[in-house]
């Protein structure tokens, strides 16, 4: 019996290594982004009924296991506050060194809002270059202005 969806996760994981797939080969047959569908098999995404299926196949899960995975997860993964992984971390400095100039030019540019992170999309990308491969991240969210009432 599974308690809790992080069961499912950390199963998820043991055979993604057993099996070496890789998170583009899973997104192509669930017929997702890979942003989006390592998301969901992380435990921070819900999914469909025939997608639950499709990673069910390709990872060995039970009937229940699968069940799991179209459960509305609690969201937020990290374990602390400050994360201490040196990866995720970067983000968090990202953000604590850059989030008043995004917030800033975001206001200046569309007025009092957010950018949704529900109408959402993100793509990562490898970019060759000479003096060392890069990470392009792109975010994108609908801009949801502030109603008055």
């Amino acid at each position: 019996m599974i308690s809790d969806r992080s069961e499912v996760t950390r199963m998820i994981l043991a055979a993604k290594v057993s099996k070496g797939l890789k998170w583009a080969d899973v997104a192509e047959k669930v017929g997702l982004s890979k942003e989006w569908v390592t998301a969901s098999c992380l435990g921070q995404m819900t999914f469909s009924k025939a997608q639950a299926e499709v990673v069910g196949l390709l990872f060995d899960l039970s009937d229940e296991a699968v069940a799991w995975l179209q459960i509305v997860p609690y969201k937020g993964s990290l374990p602390t506050a400050v994360p201490t992984d040196p990866l995720i971390y970067r983000w968090y400095e990202i953000v604590s060194v850059y989030g008043t100039t995004i917030k800033e030019l975001i206001h200046e540019e569309f007025g009092d809002g957010i950018m949704s992170a529900i109408d959402f999309s993100m793509d990562i990308q490898r970019e060759p270059d000479p003096k060392g491969d890069r990470v392009n991240v792109v975010l994108s969210g609908k801009f949801l202005p502030y109603k008055s009432y």
